[in-house]
């Protein structure tokens, strides 16, 4: 999941001047779970937009805005609405915009209403969590299923740092250090011989961007 957070009105405000005729666009997935994208949260922009002077031709929200299909059939269904429109104003991620803009095939002034933050799971409290950096060489067999390139400041590949105290790193005293979590995981699993491997520099090729996968 990609987490986002809503912009402050003021700064969508700022881009939106001069341009009375706004149409939205929203996330029928990511940005509806995090509530910045959704249809409660369209519909909360819509009103501040208006109480901004701005009237709001429409809006639409593709189930999965980075899906090209998608967005082509809600951009289609909602044809008149974003002509009529000065500005096209977008609340999803940044691969959400970037879909909508190449699909879009209208010269349309094209803003974002949020800030892409990272990928991130769910946890049974609600709470967005880092857990996974897309580095495309993945460590997660020899660090029992627990990213230390993500979950480390450092990013260490090779055990804890000196400043980890009582299990907690030094970034930030609150945190669990990775490494702990990753140690007492393997002694679980019966599995801390996987701490002898050396693990050997990232291979950073592998993140050179921009990425592309043919199925």
């Amino acid at each position: 999941m990609i987490i986002t957070k809503q912009k402050e009105l003021k700064e969508i405000l700022r881009h939106l001047e001069g341009q009375s005729k706004v149409f939205l666009i929203g996330c029928g997935e990511c940005s509806t779970t995090c509530k910045t994208g959704g249809e409660s949260e369209i519909k909360a922009v819509k009103e501040a937009l208006e109480k901004a002077g701005k009237a709001v031709t429409g809006y639409c929200i593709p189930s999965a805005p980075c899906v090209s299909a998608q967005v082509k059939l809600a951009l289609a269904k909602n044809r008149k609405t974003i002509d009529a429109s000065d500005a096209i104003l977008i609340l999803a991620c940044g691969l959400g915009i970037q879909s909508i803009k190449d699909n879009l095939r209208r010269d349309k002034s094209i803003h974002i209403a949020c800030d892409t933050l990272f990928m991130g799971a769910v946890d049974a409290g609600g709470a967005f969590l880092e857990r996974c950096s897309a580095c495309g060489d993945c460590v997660l067999e020899l660090t029992g299923m627990i990213c230390p390139v993500t979950r480390c400041p450092k990013s260490l590949l090779n055990g804890p740092c000196g400043g980890q105290n009582k299990g907690k790193c030094e970034v930030d005293k609150n945190m669990d250090c990775a490494w702990i979590l990753i140690y007492n995981e393997l002694k679980k699993q019966g599995k801390l011989g996987l701490l002898r491997q050396i693990k050997t520099p990232k291979d950073h090729s592998k993140l050179s961007k921009p990425r592309q996968l043919e199925l």
